[in-house]
């Protein structure tokens, strides 16, 4: 191997395949000349090996706990910035002027409102349906009442399919969530930017005068922001997939929730309230499952402590700890269930175990406390969790289409029966 080449030597000869470089974390072999040159292929279960793409949306490096949106570090994005901005940088490339920003959040405001017809398909649902299946159902809807496709050559097509779905998806998301409550559903308030506007249309009552909380807000556009793209995951991944057959942005979108819905991707959330809920009914004892948890031969896992990726710390969690802390002490709510998770957070950050092995509360961990906090159903976190993801998945789509990526389609290392003749039943 030299610096920009990697030379494999199979069979006698000699092969060659260019190193790509990157600006920033892992570079690539290029091996799409390695099947017809060699007559082999790449295993990569989980393809924790494999660059699929070449993207310039979202940078992430789990060792150093560092995770960029085009460049710009979380915490700052976090700290500085709106959910409605992070839309635009993650669409667009590059952060607004104050026209472009107007006229972004301008088109998302036209498209405000659902088709009636929408109403009675979520009106078919029984309240025990689960909401992301409600979700995914819906947005997959939305193809047959906006049927135009999206022309990836024209740049106007491609924004308001991108501001169409944004202004539509809060909707989906706020109505599975009444409809969870067997609430009436609420409609959009263009006076309202697009976070308030998601509060608004969730937990306004019909009986009762609405105040929006500036610190519920605040906490909301965090999350959303903290959740909105992470580069390729399970659901974008799945996102391009789908998109890479030209399917359209809202059914690709649809198959992106389906992939999050699954518990070892989008639930770790839920994962988080189900385990505390547990150890209050058990009798809240802390430091019996603190001991579980260290138990190398105990089944039991602290749900929310450490991230797969993130083998430092999750720069996201840093961030939403304080909004937690907010929410808490704003609401003044007294739930066992938070208490443990409150004894659970000192743990982690003190206990020699849990430090000396960087299991320290993630993002998940404080997104549910937060979500519980505000009353939302445990079954509803992965829809929250959607509403952030979703202009992460729109960019990813956009740029596989507009770079052309070819359509996706992984080989296989076949280990199943050889060549047989079939024999007729009555000689079996």
């Amino acid at each position: 191997m030299s610096d920009n080449k990697v030379v494999l030597n199979y069979g006698g000869n000699s092969y060659e395949y260019p190193i790509v470089e990157s600006t920033l974390g892992d570079r690539g072999i290029d091996i799409s000349k390695l099947r017809d040159q060699t007559g082999l292929i790449t295993l990569d279960l989980g393809y924790k090996n494999t660059g699929a793409t070449i993207s310039e949306i979202t940078y992430l490096d789990g060792d150093k706990g560092e995770l960029y949106y085009r460049g710009y570090p979380i915490e700052q994005i976090a700290d500085k910035s709106n959910f409605t901005e992070v839309m635009y940088l993650l669409l667009h490339g590059e952060l607004p002027t104050q026209d472009q920003f107007s006229k972004f959040e301008a088109g998302i405001k036209n498209y405000n409102y659902i088709a009636d017809e929408m109403k009675r398909l979520i009106d078919v649902f029984p309240r025990s349906a689960h909401p992301m299946g409600v979700l995914s159902s819906l947005t997959s809807a939305l193809t047959a009442f906006n049927p135009k496709a999206v022309d990836v050559n024209s740049p106007s097509d491609l924004d308001h399919a991108a501001e169409m779905l944004i202004a539509k998806f809060s909707h989906l998301c706020a109505w599975t969530y009444r409809k969870k409550l067997g609430l009436p559903i609420n409609h959009g308030d263009n006076s309202l930017n697009y976070v308030e506007n998601f509060y608004r249309m969730c937990f306004r009552r019909p009986n009762e005068e609405f105040h929006l909380d500036p610190v519920v807000v605040g906490a909301l556009d965090k999350l959303l922001i903290l959740h909105a793209d992470h580069e390729q995951n399970c659901s974008t991944s799945t996102v391009r997939m789908v998109g890479s057959a030209h399917t359209g942005l809202f059914a690709s979108v649809s198959a992106g929730i389906s992939a999050l819905w699954g518990p070892l991707h989008g639930g770790a959330n839920q994962a988080v309230i189900e385990m505390l809920e547990m150890i209050e009914q058990d009798g809240g004892d802390v430091a019996k499952y603190v001991e579980k948890a260290k138990n190398k031969d105990d089944n039991f896992r602290l749900m929310g402590f450490g991230h797969r990726v993130y083998k430092n710390f999750d720069p996201r969690a840093t961030i939403i700890k304080k909004a937690a802390d907010d929410i808490l002490n704003s609401l003044g709510i007294e739930d066992k269930a938070l208490d443990i998770a409150m004894q659970l957070e000192r743990v982690a950050l003190e206990d020699e175990y849990f430090v000396s092995r960087k299991l320290y509360p993630n993002v998940d961990f404080y997104s549910g406390i937060i979500y519980r906090a505000l009353g939302i159903p445990t079954e509803m976190f992965t829809v929250m969790f959607a509403l952030g993801r979703l202009p992460g998945w729109i960019s990813q789509w956009k740029e596989m289409r507009l770079h052309n990526d070819p359509i996706g389609r992984p080989r296989q290392v076949y280990q199943g029966a050889q060549k047989r003749d079939y024999i007729a039943m009555n000689a079996r």
